[in-house]
């Protein structure tokens, strides 16, 4: 009787303690202001803001140069965040995020776009270099290491030579909006997935290609 008892208690406190401790870090990439908001480059702040709608949290605290929040899912907690520094100047603003909140560098997910993979694309991988991304070089200076998961999500890599910065400031059109919010929606659900069961799953069941590939 006395054994089962304490192992009750023992239970409760080990999941008490797992949900007052944030486990992982979600961080969407984007610009701060209106005037960028539906562009390619700021799908990293769409789809946090769907993990937000999807887990019922809040993004309400404005500190370390980002708006972020807590949420729980699946009994995980997590830390979902948008920095507000421009793109190129994200490193420092997630280095802080992971000190505040004690969490390692191999529990964060960094969600940006990407325009070497067709529009629809969503690729997780568990570490690797920046791909000519300039956020995820910022975060890997930073940090002095790769050795993070990050969530891509392709906004198309139809255009002219030299005219990348005008393509990922630019907004997605008619016929790519049609499909786009299935899109943000399973990113967040594989961001989710990675909180709740980690990187390999959600890489098994979330990386995802057009269906014209």
């Amino acid at each position: 009787m006395l054994r089962a008892i304490l192992k009750r208690i023992l239970g409760r406190f080990r999941r008490d303690e797992l949900m007052a401790s944030p486990g992982r870090l979600l961080v969407g990439l984007g610009n701060p202001g209106a005037e960028y908001h539906g562009t390619r480059h700021n799908v990293g702040f769409d789809v946090i803001d769907r993990i937000v709608e999807l887990s019922r949290s809040q993004l309400d605290v404005n500190k370390d140069n980002a708006i972020s929040g807590s949420g729980r899912y699946q009994g995980r907690t997590f830390v979902a965040a948008k920095p507000l520094s421009y793109m190129n100047r994200s490193g420092s603003v997630v280095k802080k995020l992971l000190n505040r909140h004690r969490i390692d560098v191999d529990s964060v997910l960094i969600i940006v776009d990407d325009l070497n993979i067709p529009f629809g694309s969503v690729r997780i991988r568990q570490a690797g270099g920046a791909g000519g991304h300039n956020g995820l070089q910022d975060i890997i200076d930073e940090l002095g290491t790769d050795r993070f998961a990050r969530l891509r999500v392709g906004v198309g890599d139809d255009f002219g030579r030299g005219q990348q910065v005008d393509h990922v400031l630019s907004r997605f059109d008619d016929s790519e909006m049609e499909k786009l919010d299935e899109i943000v929606n399973h990113a967040a659900r594989g961001a989710l997935t990675f909180v709740s069961r980690g990187v390999t799953d959600a890489m098994n069941r979330f990386n995802l290609k057009p269906e014209s590939e």
